[in-house]
């Protein structure tokens, strides 16, 4: 019994954040679609947080029906005239309906419309880490450690370079760096690559070139990732320790900065997928999240929170991706019939539904083959 306990309670412990840190994420994307549509005069038929089977819902004074599924594993906003959640078109139902209902419907409105709708889902993962930073900053503040070296790692990159304990890193290939998490982004994505590093040694600022490593390191939870590393170790002293404090419009323009390192990183990882810099193997799927999410719920809510914000970017990306049946594909269906003058033939748009379906399976497979792998050898 006491090990059945011990079962359960861990995987309570990883379920229930996950769930909840994934349908915060859920609801903002599918109320950016839902908000945008009702704005563009479309009749919303469902807003569903899950799917499956209905467990509980209600219907608002617009005839949508508000409801919770049974497999919290996502969501979506059913829209007049689509055949199913990913916004296929009902091509029998178009052509029953009068000229009054036609007027609500999805299909009908014009492709910048279309394009406005489909693109607030991803907007408002964006928007929705945008607030949380800035919430996070704004109440907090931002504790930074100041970028002074206090040990060297010997035979490591640093060393090689020339940098010495006691250096202050004042620039990184002329980017400016006030803090040493600056240095950890800007190194860990550069594994290979040489860099000019500004350090401030005495009085004078002496130039050096390190070529990071590229290096297996753990999170604290276990978990890998090879990032590019410097070797070296900062300093801990209270006097190297600053506190940033923040008025709520700065709140917001930090919000955006770190939105937009966590996109340029996730973009950067992308395309150096394609490139063959990056390895696959980094590549997570929803058992990876769930175990990281149930991870850092252990060290309370704020970290948890901040987790929210990352996943819900990296969603928001995912979605824009010029994929069929994701937000990005419908997109680009949209922007070729701007282009054209009128939209793809039937027969095209189904074909890439099926291809997209195939694409988005294939990659799920792949991220929970990942996923299995890293648990089966951790």
């Amino acid at each position: 019994m006491d090990v059945l306990s011990s079962v359960l309670g861990g995987s309570l412990g990883v379920i229930i954040p996950f769930l909840a840190v994934l349908t915060v994420v859920v609801f903002f994307h599918e109320l950016g679609h839902f908000l945008v549509a009702r704005w563009c005069g479309v009749r919303v038929l469902a807003f569903s947080v899950g799917f499956g089977p209905e467990l509980f819902g209600r219907d608002d004074k617009h005839g949508t029906r508000w409801k919770v599924c049974a497999i919290p594993l996502g969501g979506y906003v059913k829209f007049s005239g689509d055949e199913n959640a990913a916004s296929v078109p009902d091509r029998d139902e178009q052509a029953r309906m009068d000229e009054e209902t036609r007027r609500t419907a999805f299909f009908a409105k014009n492709p910048w419309q279309r394009s406005a709708i489909v693109a607030a889902g991803p907007i408002a993962n964006f928007i929705l880490a945008i607030l949380i930073f800035a919430a996070m900053f704004g109440f907090l503040g931002k504790y930074e450690t100041l970028p002074r070296v206090d040990q060297v790692r010997p035979g490591s990159a640093a060393e090689m370079a020339g940098m010495m304990p006691g250096d202050l890193i004042v620039a990184i290939d002329g980017n400016p760096v006030e803090s040493f998490s600056d240095v950890q982004r800007l190194v860990t994505a550069s594994a290979g690559v040489p860099m000019e590093i500004d350090v401030e040694r005495g009085d004078a600022i002496e130039r050096l070139t390190a070529t990071p490593e590229l290096q297996e390191i753990s999170d604290g939870f276990g978990n890998t990732q090879k990032v590019g590393i410097l070797g070296i170790q900062r300093n801990t002293s209270q006097e190297d320790i600053i506190v940033k404090r923040f008025g709520p419009v700065e709140a917001v323009g930090e919000g955006v900065k770190e939105t937009w390192y966590i996109l340029d990183r996730t973009l950067g990882y992308i395309g150096g997928l394609f490139l063959g810099k990056e390895d696959p193997d980094q590549l997570g799927g929803p058992i990876r999240v769930a175990q990281i999410s149930g991870q850092v719920a252990t060290h309370g809510i704020l970290p948890l929170i901040n987790l929210t914000a990352v996943l819900s970017i990296s969603i928001g990306l995912l979605n824009l991706m010029p994929v069929p049946m994701l937000d990005g594909g419908h997109l680009l269906y949209y922007i070729i019939e701007i282009v054209r003058g009128k939209p793809l033939s039937e027969k095209l748009q189904d074909f890439g539904f099926r291809i997209g379906i195939t694409l988005v399976l294939l990659l799920m497979v792949f991220a929970t083959w990942n996923d299995l792998r890293s648990i089966i050898g951790s």
